[in-house]
């Protein structure tokens, strides 16, 4: 079953769609927040997928729209990284008023963007009863390096730095386009969702370039965390959820998985699902 819902965060109304497992009337179960990528928003095919397989699994899931993204309220295109952390823990506190959730038993899956604020919000909120990052990113100057990795990118994308923030100081704000941010091959760029933001404000860049969930990834611990990445990922550099791991506390998962990319989800990868259900039932079933 779905049910269009909103909830409010920071004054702002933001869209969501539960999903909903067969189960009795007075059944609490645990339950998910799946968090979208960047400038995408709740209907993208990794996003459904997810909700639908954590349905079918016997957990309540809940997708909804950033602020800025999708059908929510916010400036569009802006998606500042502390701002999405914030919507996150508001969702947390909407979902856990539903009767079929347990409330102590909510957990967030992220992809890529979606990921980092995924381990960031696990780590700052003990709410958080377990965590799945896939693509995430832990260090956000790092990412850039190596998203940028030519000497001719690197020019190119200091040159955008060194810009946004003189007209910064003018006052004289300046919009960003989404592959001079986070480059994708164009043979991936059909797996973003319809209605994606494509121009972003240039503080999304500041805030993401600054944004380290390294910083947290180890107050997570003793709840249980899977990094799931592409050993060869086009857009977000694998060795991000190395380091995550590296940092991590027990128990934690990590998994470099050789036939899939970045949309890892969307590709309806059986050794993806396979890993996810199993690592589930071993650390965060749907009924305790």
């Amino acid at each position: 079953m779905e049910e269009r819902v909103s909830f409010v965060s920071d004054g702002l109304k933001l869209a969501g769609i539960i999903h909903l497992p067969d189960a009795g009337p007075a059944e609490r179960r645990a339950a998910f927040l799946v968090l979208h990528g960047f400038g995408s928003n709740k209907d993208g095919g990794g996003g459904t997928t997810v909700a639908k397989m954590l349905a079918g699994l016997g957990y309540a899931a809940l997708r909804f729209d950033f602020r800025g993204c999708g059908e929510s309220e916010g400036e569009r295109g802006r998606v500042i990284c502390m701002e999405q952390v914030k919507d996150t823990r508001n969702a947390l506190s909407f979902l856990a008023t539903r009767p079929q959730v347990d409330p102590e038993r909510i957990a967030v899956i992220g992809q890529s963007f979606g990921a980092a604020v995924a381990v960031y919000t696990a780590g700052v909120d003990r709410r958080v009863a377990a965590c799945v990052s896939s693509g995430g990113w832990g260090d956000g100057a790092k990412k850039f390096r190596k998203q940028h990795a030519s000497p001719r990118a690197w020019k190119k994308f200091t040159a955008m730095m060194r810009e946004g923030k003189r007209r910064k100081r003018a006052g004289k704000p300046m919009s960003v386009p989404r592959y001079d941010i986070v480059p994708i091959p164009p043979r991936l760029r059909g797996n973003l969702a319809p209605g994606s933001i494509m121009e972003f404000p240039f503080e999304v860049v500041e805030t993401m370039y600054a944004f380290n969930a390294n910083d947290v990834v180890g107050r997570i611990a003793p709840r249980p965390l899977l990094l799931l990445h592409s050993a060869n990922d086009s857009v977000t550099p694998t060795e991000q959820s190395v380091e995550l791991f590296e940092r991590a506390g027990k128990p934690t998962d990590l998994h470099l998985i050789a036939d899939v990319d970045h949309f890892m989800f969307a590709e309806g990868n059986t050794l993806v699902v396979n890993l996810v259900r199993n690592w589930l039932a071993k650390y965060f079933p749907p009924q305790v």
